[in-house]
């Protein structure tokens, strides 16, 4: 991994100790498994696909307010597979781009009423072939609704393991893998979402408050001109 200026390069037992060592104080900060933390309302794996395919540029808050009449309306697949799409696109327009994801829901529904009838996959491969359904959303999926190692990698997951000095990588896939060797796979779902939460409050993208952060002692971007100034052109590394 590059180290950044004036740090020495870390090797990889010393790295897995420090992420072992912020995964348990971020589970002391933020509570709870990854059912528990996950902010978008949802009863089944169906319902969190939907919701999560519908938080793309869009907050979990807004989400919430939508799905219920959206689940009421279409509580499975088999429903949602014969929506009409205006209605679909009503019931959803405040979350943002309605129409693409209105063709996503419903190519999703359709696809899983035909190929999965009566059951949900699980696999990784089953669920992103599903239309509108990448990796970050199967492994949402997987590590909140289904029990399954799944360690979904979104903004603040990949600015913050970069900050942090656990990857080197920009490419999300890149990261996933890095974050999953330091940490076991029970962890993967739960330090996602621990991660948001700090992201969200804490490690901000442009004023991260690193004098009221438990991670600064951890953390080789800590004070840094770079991170002061939200600049850019300095990326973290």
């Amino acid at each position: 991994m590059a180290s950044l200026p004036g740090v020495p390069r870390e090797s990889r037992a010393a790295k897995t100790t420090r992420a072992v060592e912020i995964a348990r104080l971020l589970a002391e900060e933020y509570p709870g498994t990854a059912q528990h933390l996950c902010a978008l309302e949802h009863e089944g794996p169906f319902q969190l696909l939907v919701a999560t395919i519908l938080s793309a540029q869009c907050t979990d808050e807004r989400v919430n307010m939508v799905t219920p009449a959206l689940f009421a309306r279409y509580p499975d697949a088999e429903a949602m597979a014969d929506a009409d799409p205006a209605e679909v696109e009503e019931l959803i327009k405040s979350t943002g781009f309605f129409r693409s994801k209105t063709s996503h829901l419903i190519g999703m529904a359709r696809a899983m009423a035909e190929k999965h009838p009566g059951a949900f996959p699980r696999q990784m491969e089953e669920l992103t072939a599903l239309p509108g359904v990448g990796r970050k959303t199967a492994n949402v999926v997987r590590s909140v609704a289904l029990g399954l190692p799944g360690l979904p990698v979104d903004t603040h997951v990949s600015r913050l393991s970069r900050r942090l000095g656990l990857t080197a990588a920009t490419d999300p896939v890149k990261i996933e893998t890095d974050l999953c060797a330091l940490l076991p796979e029970s962890q993967w779902g739960a330090i996602s979402l621990r991660l948001i939460l700090h992201g969200r409050r804490v490690c901000k993208a442009r004023r991260p408050l690193c004098e009221q952060c438990l991670l600064a002692p951890l953390c080789p971007s800590a004070g840094t001109a770079a991170l002061a100034t939200g600049d850019k052109r300095r990326p973290l590394r």
